[in-house]
């Protein structure tokens, strides 16, 4: 049953600059709501509690959507497992504290479909977390995000709070990381094949073998299911967000490539990890609750390729 946000309803997005907050952002925009509560880094430090619990008596958001965070791709979580554990472990122990604190109506936590195990049987259900090993280098940012996922389950259960968690797969689309060090695979590529583009090379080295399958949902999807979930899902166990729709790396580089710059060779160096062979969601529940993506794979790549064209320079990791 759907039961509506008032429009005026004050709504805090945390990480509102980033991928998935600004998405976010946008969809609440469009949709007509006029209390839309962002705070710069600068202004709001989300690892500090004291400050959270101060913002939240101020300002009393009564929904909150928890979107901030330490991301970033193989190379990022392989090099500072620490921090990513660190920064994500403080950003929503905060949120949540704050939110329980100050009376949140609704909070919705987003995590990650890194966090099910490394060899899940495919499609992952929702029941497979923690039901194995996990996958090495992102080791750190998924506990990380499996404590989020908890903490959200440990709150409803002994304060009774409307605290729900959504799993995303593999996000992009604008104001995605393009940078060479700390991105993910989808915009790395785009960022590859477009600097190969303009220096004249003939050939991309791409990680590893080409053989994982992953699934990729576009952010503005994820956005608009944000809001289909807080106003038609109130269940502690967590549930996924994304298109049931795989596609391999190597498939993924020719589908960007073909956009980007068509005459370029591929290079596979397997050398390089190639992270868990398969990550595919099942998202079952999620579509018999009413909800499907809309965006298909080639056309997110075409968008997302021609905002990176426009904003180049304007975010880290373009310039």
């Amino acid at each position: 049953m759907r039961i509506p946000l008032p429009k005026d309803a004050a709504i805090f997005v945390t990480g509102h600059n980033g991928l998935v907050g600004s998405a976010i952002v946008r969809c609440l925009e469009q949709a007509g709501f006029t209390n839309i509560l962002r705070e710069n880094r600068s202004q709001l430090d989300l690892t500090d509690l004291h400050a959270v619990e101060a913002w939240f008596r101020a300002k009393r958001p009564s929904y909150v959507i928890q979107a901030a965070g330490k991301v970033g791709g193989i190379l990022a979580n392989s090099r500072e497992p620490a921090d990513f554990l660190h920064e994500n472990l403080m950003i929503q122990a905060s949120v949540l504290r704050a939110a329980w604190k100050h009376d949140v109506r609704k909070l919705l936590y987003l995590g990650s479909s890194c966090i099910y195990p490394r060899d899940c049987p495919q499609p992952i259900k929702e029941d497979d977390l923690l039901t194995g090993p996990l996958e090495p280098t992102n080791e750190g940012y998924a506990i990380a995000k499996i404590a989020g996922v908890k903490a959200c389950e440990a709150y409803r259960k002994q304060y009774g709070c409307d605290f729900i968690s959504a799993m995303p797969t593999n996000l992009y689309g604008p104001n995605d990381n393009f940078s060479h060090e700390s991105s993910h695979v989808l915009p790395a590529l785009i960022r590859r094949f477009h600097d190969a583009k303009s220096q004249g090379l003939t050939n991309v080295t791409i990680w590893g073998s080409g053989t994982p399958r992953r699934e990729f949902l576009h952010v503005d999807d994820l956005a608009a299911a944000c809001l289909f979930l807080l106003e038609h899902y109130s269940e502690s166990s967590t549930i996924n967000v994304g298109t049931g729709i795989d596609v391999s790396i190597h498939e993924l580089a020719v589908s960007i490539r073909d956009i980007v710059y068509p005459t370029c060779d591929l290079e596979f160096d397997r050398t390089k990890p190639d992270g868990t062979p398969r990550k595919l969601l099942d998202v079952g529940r999620l579509h018999t609750l009413g909800w499907k993506h809309s965006i298909e794979l080639r056309d997110g790549i075409s968008a997302t390729y021609d905002w990176f064209l426009t904003n180049q320079g304007r975010r880290r990791g373009i310039d």
